[in-house]
């Protein structure tokens, strides 16, 4: 009797079980697909301006392109001194299980966050993807969530994230390419001092040579970064960074049928983003200090065997001639107004941070007469970010320093005078 209550309690049991697992597959079916399809978008990093998009919202695998988002929580953690470039993170049975690209990593074994860095910059090694996943979260599952919730609040609306890599999975990582473009920007923008790592052609790892899968940046004059990606479900996939007489442009490329057919695509897109910025005359004038609105409506994965392979400005906004001298008039009487042009070094969540940025990077500038300015987050600034600024320049000392920061791997941007200031020093 007891015998039969049992084997009818387990029956139930098991059909429970089988009955949560038919809905959980009903719900993974119901979910938008990603799909292997061309998408294209070049954007102004400093303003956030789209120059062009293809299929930039549809939804579609990142691949390695994932990494970009291990990077960014990694370099937050740098920041904020919850981890040190000399630290060594253990690796285990999981993380070295990963498929290739990989560096061949031993369970057991430790490795420094600084090589883990370059190694997943570099080779894109998949198995140096979960041992930062493990060694900030616990798990590389608890880091992909972590992943997802950053997403959100840079603006990421259609992005998932479920592991570190960007591999296939179970449940595959999907994504769009303005979500990529607005975290390739959150990079450069809010990581000043880690950005120039993704400009890193070679690295010697313990004797070995990690060679970088970006090979555009061989070729295109200016290209710094930042990565590329490729699985079967998703082609051929590339975020890149390029700098043309102190401009920078950022943009995305997906599904690209081989990777010499995405790099030559990337490059034309590039090409004509900056003739358009540079065609003109195109006069620009400062907005407030918000960052500009994401455009993203609602939201698989990275091995990168198949191929041989700062700083949210002042939003700058085209006007016309008349309206524009209109708007500077005022300002051409005040000897004042015309050096409070300014180069911003970044934008951090603290203004501890802020300033410190701004102090380092005043430091490698033999600039006499000024000044550090940490500019409080607007209103309407949802990222509640504190940009980090050098003033007092005019126009033609602000574009020498920023380019003199450029040669010594810091990044930065030009900022116009603008009308209405909120400081704080």
């Amino acid at each position: 009797m007891q015998g039969s209550r049992q084997r009818a309690h387990s029956s139930r049991f098991g059909f429970g079980k089988f009955l949560a697992a038919a809905l959980a597959a009903l719900i993974l079916s119901l979910a938008p697909e990603a799909q292997a399809k061309y998408a294209s978008i070049i954007i102004d990093a400093d303003t956030g301006e789209v120059l062009h998009q293809v299929n930039a919202d549809d939804l579609n695998y990142p691949a390695s392109l994932t990494k970009m988002m291990t990077l960014y929580l990694l370099f937050e953690a740098l920041d904020n001194g919850q981890v040190k470039l000399d630290q060594q993170f253990p690796v285990s049975a999981h993380a070295a299980s990963r498929a290739p690209s990989k560096l061949g990593l031993v369970p057991g074994e430790t490795i420094a966050v600084r090589d883990l860095i370059y190694a997943i910059v570099t080779k894109s090694a998949n198995d140096a993807a979960s041992v930062v996943a493990e060694g900030l979260a616990g798990s590389e599952s608890a880091f992909a969530e972590r992943m997802t919730q950053k997403a959100r609040k840079l603006g990421m609306r259609n992005t998932v994230f479920h592991n570190a890599s960007g591999l296939p999975d179970r449940q595959p990582n999907r994504t769009t390419a303005r979500d990529l473009a607005t975290l390739a920007r959150a990079l450069y923008r809010d990581f000043p001092s880690h950005y120039h790592v993704f400009a890193t052609r070679e690295y010697n790892y313990h004797g070995v040579i990690l060679t970088n899968h970006n090979h555009l940046m061989n070729s295109y004059p200016g290209m710094d970064g930042i990565k590329t990606g490729y699985i079967n479900a998703s082609g051929f996939n590339l975020a890149a960074s390029a700098v043309r007489n102190n401009h920078r442009l950022i943009g995305v490329v997906m599904g690209g049928q081989s990777a010499r057919a995405r790099d030559k695509e990337m490059a034309q897109l590039l090409n004509a983003g900056f003739a358009m910025e540079e065609r003109g005359p195109r006069v620009m004038v400062a907005k407030a200090e918000t960052q500009p609105a994401t455009d993203s409506p609602t939201a698989e994965a990275a091995d990168d065997t198949a191929e041989d392979a700062p700083s949210a400005v002042a939003a700058l906004s085209p006007i016309g001639h008349a309206e524009a001298a209109a708007m500077a008039a005022p300002h051409k009487a005040s000897a004042r107004s015309a050096e409070r042009w300014s180069i911003q070094v970044g934008a951090f969540s603290r203004h501890s941070s802020a300033e410190k940025a701004a102090r380092a990077a005043l430091a490698k500038l033999s600039a006499s007469g000024k000044t550090v300015e940490v500019l409080a987050p607007g209103k309407a600034d949802k990222e509640r970010l504190y940009r980090a600024r050098i003033v007092s320049f005019d126009k033609h000392d602000a574009d020498h320093a920023c380019s003199v920061l450029h040669r010594k791997h810091l990044k930065c941007t030009v900022v116009a005078p603008s009308p209405t200031r909120v400081a704080s020093s």
